[in-house]
């Protein structure tokens, strides 16, 4: 389906309509999957060519320019292996020696490497509280690239993504915006100015807990051919299975999202009048300090919750334990429900809380979701008929 026919289409209907194959007599309905590592070629490749699979793929393109079209780009997205290889695509980016501004409570991914790279001495970092505007603002002078993760894993912070965007080009700072949270259909980062944006496909676009895969979707062509340029020389590409995968997985995430998403805004108004938690963290809550920011700049609240315990750690364990259908497992943005305490990971930032839990809403029935997690507090109480 091309561009045309498909901007006026709403998001829910574009993620099963977009790059379909052509209308022809015994087409198929879906792209195939191409199992090839070179393609026949004959004098000069010209650009475009294929040429071989490490520069692209026929079953990587589909995936590539819907994401890109959901996202509001003109230039097809870049697939990587993985969300840390198109993580690690951007920061290359940064010259050598170069500064980067990043969150010092994101990813641990994300803020393992930049400090692995600061301590090979390839680049310096200043880690910031990213929704403190006024403190992002003031680490910008002098730097290469701002690094925005919104809402924030696990703590679920909103930066002030407009504002820090135009504060960021008065001093030539490259954005990058990491909206694996928010999927396109909740957040259009370039729309806000952003110039570059990265997913880990294997979370809400995927959908199933069965692909590992990254994405990468810039707003400018010069910076897609330096990108695109680097994937190929560093063969950081996917398989055209796992592509095939995830552009089946996107067919659905409409659906997926917006249940998920329900039960998380229904989930987290009933924890919120537990006693044995101390903080409930979702931006859908009129509670949450950065509600109104995430209203702003958000059509949805996205399907993850954040809990911590009055307990401690040991009340968080607990929790985590005596959970039935929760499972307790480390990734979120499937069908099924995760559960995780984060500060379990050696590389986990110290500012997240070690009583904390993070919780990935899945498409089961909400009340189900709510006996277990029932089961959970019940067991963190130590009362008896914990499971």
């Amino acid at each position: 389906m091309s561009s045309a026919d498909s901007s006026s289409l709403h998001p829910s209907t574009a993620v099963v309509a977009l790059c379909r194959p052509e209308r022809n007599a015994d087409a198929p309905l879906n792209p195939p999957i191409v199992l090839s590592s070179t393609f026949v070629g004959d004098g000069a490749p010209a650009p475009g060519d294929r040429v071989y699979a490490r520069y692209t793929n026929p079953s990587w393109e589909p995936l590539e320019e819907a994401v890109a079209e959901l996202e509001g780009s003109h230039h097809p997205a870049l697939a990587y292996a993985s969300g840390m290889a198109a993580v690690s695509a951007a920061f290359s980016l940064v010259p050598i020696g170069g500064t980067v501004v990043v969150p010092a409570s994101a990813y641990n991914g994300t803020v393992g490497l930049a400090r692995t790279l600061a301590e090979d001495g390839a680049l310096s970092v200043r880690e910031v509280d990213p929704a403190n505007t006024e403190d992002v603002i003031a680490a910008l002078p002098g730097a290469d690239l701002l690094w925005l993760e919104s809402p924030t894993n696990p703590l679920l912070d909103v930066a002030d993504v407009p504002a820090l965007v135009a504060a960021a080009k008065q001093h030539g700072v490259l954005v990058v915006v990491d909206n694996t949270f928010s999927t396109p259909l909740r957040q259009r980062p370039l729309e806000l100015g952003a110039d570059v944006v990265v997913h880990s496909a294997t979370k809400f676009i995927a959908g199933h807990s069965d692909v590992l895969m990254g994405l990468v979707v810039v707003a400018d062509g010069a910076l897609r051919t330096r990108l695109a340029g680097r994937r190929t020389l560093a063969g950081s590409v996917p398989g055209p299975f796992e592509a095939w995968l995830a552009l089946r997985g996107l067919r659905t995430m409409a659906l997926r999202l917006d249940r998920a998403e329900a039960s998380a805004a229904e989930l987290a108004a009933r924890l919120e009048a537990e006693s044995a938690l101390s903080r409930v963290r979702y931006p859908g809550l009129a509670s949450h300090p950065h509600h109104a920011r995430a209203a702003a700049q958000m059509s949805g609240f996205g399907a993850v919750i954040s809990i911590e315990f009055e307990g401690g750690e040991d009340a968080a364990v607990r929790f985590v334990r005596g959970l039935d259908l929760f499972t307790p497992a480390t990734s979120l943005g499937g069908v099924e429900s995760l559960v995780e305490r984060r500060r379990r990971h050696p590389g986990e930032p110290e500012a997240v809380p070690v009583s904390l839990v993070r919780l990935s809403i899945g498409i089961e029935h909400v009340e189900d979701l709510w006996a277990d997690l029932q089961r959970g507090l019940r067991a963190a109480a130590g009362t008896a008929g914990a499971a």
